[in-house]
């Protein structure tokens, strides 16, 4: 049976729709007020870091519980040479990009040796042995006390941005992450994690580089990472070891993940953004119990959505079977 070839517009399709949500996305901040814009901006922030740790959790199927690392190193990389260095916040951004992406492929040799929950523990092992160090170099960090970055005056070299512009670096990090994790889906390398996820052994005896294959995305999704940990040390101002290298954070990639559907593209994306938008109503409308009525919510959607919503969508409409019990049944029995 020959190959059906893709119409053209099924290929052109993703690039207009993420046109004209970048659009949408600049119109939108015309309309919000200052409150509003940090909230989109922080959105914005969280499905860069669910793509992120996509590639190596989702794609390639190894669970960094430790990816907050690379978010604390770079929001740390950034702060130090912008307060000691009074470097520009334009060259510190890439640079600490880098920064994390070298340091996942340092602790990735060892570390992706490792797999399952060894692997899990390991890495987050590593983040909290991480923290540490960055409080230990009081001199260069701050440690405990936290670090200030200039923002006014003849020692900062670059203005803070106020809302609009960290909503403007926030979306495009998002667009980038979500460039990334579209290319590389769709590329010979990413066939190899999706090989490295189904197995591993096997995708090692047709040929496949794993070991480099792992290291990689590590790196790709440490650089990622990164970035975004920059920009929102430059947000804050101040820094604290016990934020930046929050596990919460990690937490939150992986249930944004996972409610979307691991190893999509959109499914970051779409947890991300349920679960941000989600997580405001709450604190706005049930003050005292916002946490609780979450959780409850995440682990509902879990419980009948395993595989996140997109892998969901696709099995259903493959199988046209929408029924959420018959789901249940499926992974669950």
């Amino acid at each position: 049976m020959a190959a059906v070839i893709p119409a053209p517009w099924r290929r052109w399709l993703p690039w207009a729709l993420g046109v004209l949500g970048v659009l949408a996305a600049l119109g939108l901040q015309t309309q919000l007020y200052s409150g509003q814009v940090r909230t989109v901006a922080t959105i914005f922030m969280f499905v860069a870091l669910a793509l992120s740790w996509n590639l190596i959790g989702g794609y390639t199927g190894y669970a960094s519980f430790g990816q907050v690392v690379f978010f604390g190193l770079g929001g740390y990389f950034a702060a130090v040479t912008m307060t000691h260095l009074h470097w520009s916040f334009w060259l510190a951004l890439p640079l600490a990009g880098l920064a994390a992406a070298a340091y996942a492929a340092l602790i990735g040799v060892p570390l992706l040796r490792l797999r399952g929950h060894y692997f899990a523990i390991a890495t987050l092992g590593v983040a909290e042995g991480t923290r540490e160090i960055v409080i230990n170099l009081d001199g260069l960090t701050g440690g405990g006390g936290g670090i200030t970055v200039p923002t006014v005056g003849a020692a900062a070299a670059t203005k803070y941005l106020g809302n609009d512009g960290f909503y403007l670096v926030y979306l495009v990090l998002a667009v980038l992450a979500l460039l990334v994790t579209g290319l590389v889906s769709r590329s010979k390398f990413g066939f190899a994690m999706r090989a490295i996820h189904q197995d591993e052994d096997a995708a090692a005896a047709v040929g496949i580089n794993t070991t480099r294959t792992k290291v990689l995305t590590y790196a790709l999704s440490g650089l990622l990472t990164g970035l975004v940990g920059a920009t929102y040390a430059f947000q804050q101002v101040t820094i604290y070891p016990e934020r930046l290298f929050d596990v919460e954070i990690t937490v939150l990639m992986v249930v944004m993940v996972v409610i979307g559907g691991s190893g999509t593209v959109l499914g970051p994306i779409i947890g991300a953004v349920a679960l941000q938008f989600l997580s405001e109503w709450l604190r706005q409308n049930y003050t005292t119990v916002h946490t609780l009525l979450l959780g409850a919510i995440i682990i509902i959607a879990v419980v009948l959505l395993p595989q996140g919503l997109v892998n969901y969508l696709r099995e259903a409409r493959r199988n046209r079977d929408y029924s959420l019990l018959a789901n249940v049944r499926r992974y669950r029995l």
